[in-house]
């Protein structure tokens, strides 16, 4: 039986600023927090302080506050002990490795595609490359991929309330045809991105299925349209659902054997 708990405002509304600051491009004042997240000035105020003075955060410019050392410190440490980060990254590394693309681990979270990890291409790309960068969920081979591990009720929810967005002229904005991609990522288990998000790159992306509840993962690897051309495309494909399908299993191994560990009372 799981303990009861209070959820505590305060803490809440601190992690909304950080992900607030964390989609915006430039660093943002108390009024310009306060008017997005729709809360009392004083009450930003007091918390983007208290942040500042922990290290959290750092005062920009004309009173504007953006990530600061601590925050970043702590990233860093949350990722060598991330279990996912940990076991995944040598996969990336091999995907690399083998492809000379740009590979990356991210999750989602809302609309976005989170960056986790990453290992860049020995070619000269740099393509929203940063960890810890949100990209749209509705664009790109990596949110195709995220998308087919929903239940069709929230694919279907998101594509309803949200638009789909021409990024190039090969994106897809008819939205039943959209929605017949994610099922055919769903049914291969694995997605493409020919130009669609940005001209003159390709992607291929793999549903990670590990179990990992509302964030579902995936692995996308991101090259130039000179790098990844057609031929090659169905070998990049069936070597990147072979390490999708060594990822479930060792998921499934570590959980079966934890499973099997002695409780004790």
């Amino acid at each position: 039986m799981k303990a009861a708990f209070k959820r505590v405002p305060a803490i809440e509304k601190g992690f909304s600023i950080l992900g607030l600051l964390a989609e915006a491009k430039h660093p943002l004042g108390i009024s310009d927090i306060a008017k997005a997240l729709s809360y009392n000035r004083s009450t930003v105020f007091n918390i983007a302080y208290t942040l500042t003075s922990l290290g959290i955060l750092e005062k920009r410019g004309q009173n504007k506050f953006h990530f600061g050392t601590r925050l970043y410190v702590l990233s860093k440490t949350a990722i060598r002990h991330s279990e996912l980060i940990s076991t995944i990254h040598p996969y990336l590394k091999e995907i690399n490795r083998k492809t000379r693309m740009m590979v990356f681990l991210g999750i989602r979270s809302g609309l976005k595609a989170v960056i986790l990890d990453k290992v860049d291409s020995t070619f000269d790309i740099r393509v929203m490359s940063e960890v810890g960068i949100r990209i749209p969920l509705l664009a790109g081979a990596g949110g195709k991929a995220l998308l087919s591990l929903l239940p069709d009720a929230d694919i279907d929810k998101i594509l309803s309330q949200n638009k789909l967005i021409k990024f190039t002229p090969f994106s897809c904005t008819n939205k039943r045809k959209y929605r017949a991609i994610i099922q055919k990522t769903r049914d291969e288990g694995i997605a493409f991105d020919m130009e669609e998000y940005i001209e003159g790159i390709r992607a291929l992306a793999v549903p990670l299925n590990i179990n990992r509840g509302n964030s579902p993962a995936a692995i996308w690897a991101v090259g130039l349209k000179i790098q990844v051309k057609d031929e090659i495309i169905p070998q990049y494909s069936e070597y990147l659902k072979k390490i999708a399908a060594e990822i479930k299993i060792r998921f499934s191994t570590e959980q079966e054997n934890s499973s099997l560990k002695p409780v004790l009372v």
